[in-house]
């Protein structure tokens, strides 16, 4: 009892059990606030799946996405919480938590400076996370590299191209971030033509291969839409261009274009249909002759001219 008059000469039985109820009623408070907001996040965490599920995400992205974040949530709130309630407990018995809370300042600033990149980055992440910007299996292009993205953390997101090289971005560092595979995806398609092919049949051969390519009972479920045909789009240096689009399931463009490629070489084939390659007409103008008629006059015999001469 000596010993804790000299440390407290204020001592007191009834400054101990005021002290006492008081902390007990902060605790009480912080874990009255504890279960009201796990009951919350975990509602918001069900409203989240469930609005991701309508919109077609797979359950199991959905929930892995959610879950990250409301695991952030919950830690950042946490940690606010009790060193909140740390610091109150404190003032209680007595501790001058001003230059705590100034000491704190210094450091978190000092910290703030060596890891804004690390705290950037986090952030970037989180957002990318929250709106759901990519998930893991879209195909993106991020900073004009594509490829599968493999993995979104808080700080990186991992794209692995079509040669299987591994791409790592800092999600600070993302400028620019293209998904083609949200919601839905297209298959953009550009067939040239010859000149002498009367585009309005080509269009119909077009429109009946896409009809055939959406009653496949493969391929059809895998298109969304009947396939649009906009028309004559540009006249090319040796063809007419038309372009068309498929609107597919994600990710399942290059599976059905590829398809619906090898379909309309068979119906061009079929309908003596021209794909033209490249190929340059040289003119020499009216006073030369024809430069092929040109090397027959010089490799004649002599004494005998071409016919029409």
């Amino acid at each position: 009892m000596d010993i804790i008059l000299k440390f407290f000469p204020n001592f007191t039985w009834d400054i101990v059990i005021k002290t006492g109820l008081r902390v007990t009623v902060i605790l009480i408070f912080a874990w009255i606030v504890v279960k009201i907001l796990s009951k919350f996040l975990e509602r918001l965490k069900n409203s989240l799946i469930k609005k991701s599920e309508k919109e077609g995400e797979p359950p199991s992205e959905s929930q892995k996405r959610v879950e990250t974040l409301i695991r952030l949530i919950r830690q950042g709130v946490l940690l606010a919480l009790w060193l909140t309630a740390g610091l109150v407990i404190l003032k209680e018995f007595g501790v001058e938590i001003g230059p705590i809370l100034a000491s704190a300042g210094i450091v978190g600033l000092a910290v703030g400076f060596g890891a804004q990149n690390l705290v950037r980055d986090i952030i970037s992440g989180f957002f990318i996370i929250l709106e759901n910007q990519i998930r893991v299996g879209d195909v993106a292009i991020i900073n004009g590299t594509g490829g599968l993205v493999e993995r979104i953390n808080f700080r990186t997101t991992v794209l692995r191209d079509l040669a299987g090289v591994v791409h790592v971005f800092p999600n600070g560092t993302i400028n620019t971030l293209s998904n083609m595979t949200n919601e839905w995806s297209a298959y953009v398609f550009d067939l040239g033509v010859a000149y002498k092919e009367n585009t309005d049949r080509v269009v119909e051969v077009i429109r009946k291969v896409g009809k055939e390519l959406r009653e496949d009972q493969h391929y059809g479920r895998l298109i969304l839409e009947e396939p649009e045909i906009f028309g004559v789009d540009q006249f090319g240096d040796s063809a007419v261009v038309i372009k068309g689009r498929l609107k597919t399931k994600p990710i399942r463009q290059w599976e059905v274009g590829r398809e619906f490629l090898r379909r309309i070489k068979h119906a061009f084939d079929e309908n003596d249909i021209e794909i033209p390659f490249p190929h340059r007409s040289l003119y020499f103008g009216e006073a030369s002759k024809p430069f092929g008629l040109e090397i027959l006059r010089k490799s004649a015999v002599p004494g005998m001219e071409p016919a029409g001469d």
